[in-house]
């Protein structure tokens, strides 16, 4: 009877035993180790600052035009007897050249004829002159005042020396006229187009092609009315300029200089232009080696010398945020630094009287940087004796370094 008892309670027993076995493990739990959660400490890339004198330079733009070009056309009519080999579109000719010439003979007749109206009058002058002599000499004896101009023949030796002035200005227009059948180059330079043929008929003002002048160049540079305050004077930007484009394949430069500005605000697009000038642009003067020249029509880049500041420091425009720098200690703590930009290109910034020799700025845009936080450089070595990963213009460089070893 109570060997059945207990076995029917045996496995009440074990529950209860397995129960306070539970119960004592619970109860005698340690609780774990609280441990405080560690943030990542970011790793930044910096750069030291150095002040510089610098001159702040202002990028522009244009297309190289002449300074002189001339319409060239006829001032008397007739048919185009010759034109000169030279006078092609390309072409190039020299102050005084012979570029075309119209029929003479009609403007040659004319200055004969003006020859002998001009003896006729001449003529005609010292008959009268005569004639006065021999009235003076009639009225020698006149005792009724003085003699009338009339019977001393001055009225008509008036009108002889008035013919003879005339005379002498057709003689001279005949002239005009006979030199102007010759067509010659006003200036050295290159012909941009001729528009008439030999043998085309002429009339006077007749266009007969364009010429511009090879001596110098000029190039409207547009500025914002903001930059001329980076020039040494706004009313005189007497300063250099420095100008490229790609020719042949290659970049080529030329230097110039600005000669004025236009004084007047662009109403279309609110632009200030410059002219900077080119002397010599066709380099027909003297080439050196490797010259190219700078022909009519390209469009170029310009970089215009600007003020002379002392004390800049020049950085990569990206880490410039809101007028703010990340400046890093050499406890590498993060200072939130407000800077002074006085200028801004398309690649960089120029600060002024902000930042100290040897100073350490952030080159790691980091999104939530705060002053006082803690950064880590990047290729220091750090506490424990490791070093941080190289950046790859660090890496670069260490591996150009040891190829030239």
């Amino acid at each position: 009877m109570i060997k059945t008892i207990l076995r029917r309670l045996t496995p009440l027993y074990i529950l209860v035993f397995f129960g306070v076995a539970a119960w004592l493990l619970i109860s005698t739990k340690e609780a774990p180790e609280q441990k405080e959660e560690q943030k990542p400490v970011p790793i930044v890339d910096v750069v030291k600052v150095e002040q510089k004198t610098v001159s702040l330079n202002l990028p522009s733009y244009g297309v190289v035009t002449p300074k002189n070009k001339t319409q060239l056309v006829t001032e008397v009519k007739g048919r185009l007897l010759t034109i000169s080999p030279n006078f092609v579109a390309g072409g190039v000719v020299k102050k005084g050249e012979q570029l075309a010439a119209i029929e003479p003979s009609d403007y040659e007749a004319d200055l004969n004829q003006a020859q002998a109206s001009l003896a006729q009058a001449q003529a005609a002058l010292e008959e009268e002159i005569a004639r006065g002599e021999v009235a003076k000499n009639d009225w020698k004896g006149y005792d009724g005042g003085l003699p009338p101009e009339l019977g001393l023949r001055l009225p008509q030796l008036k009108k002889e020396q008035a013919n003879v002035k005339f005379a002498q200005a057709s003689l001279a227009r005949a002239k005009r006229n006979l030199e102007r059948t010759v067509i010659r180059a006003p200036f050295e330079g290159i012909i941009k187009t001729r528009i008439v043929d030999l043998g085309q008929y002429v009339t006077l003002g007749t266009n007969l092609g364009e010429l511009y002048d090879t001596r110098i160049a000029e190039i409207r540079l547009p500025l914002a009315n903001n930059d001329l305050a980076y020039l040494e004077s706004v009313d005189n930007p007497d300063t250099q300029v420095t100008l490229s484009a790609s020719l042949a394949g290659k970049t080529v430069t030329w230097t110039g200089d600005i000669i004025r500005s236009e004084g007047v605000i662009d109403a279309e697009n609110r632009m200030v232009y410059l002219v900077a000038e080119i002397k010599d642009p066709y380099l027909r003067e003297g080439r050196k080696e490797g010259q190219l020249p700078l022909k009519y029509g390209s469009f170029v880049t310009a970089i215009i010398k600007g003020r002379t500041v002392d004390g800049i420091v020049q950085l990569p425009r990206h880490i410039v945020r809101n007028g703010q720098v990340a400046v890093i200690s050499a406890d590498n703590i993060v200072e939130v630094r407000e800077v002074n930009v006085v200028r801004t290109d398309v690649n960089n910034v120029y600060i002024k009287d902000s930042l100290q020799d040897g100073e350490r700025v952030s080159l790691t845009k980091l999104t939530n940087i705060s002053s006082g936080q803690l950064v880590k450089i990047l290729g220091e070595a750090s506490k424990n004796g490791t070093n941080l990963p190289e950046s790859d213009i660090a890496k670069e460089q260490r591996l150009a370094a040891a190829g030239d070893q």
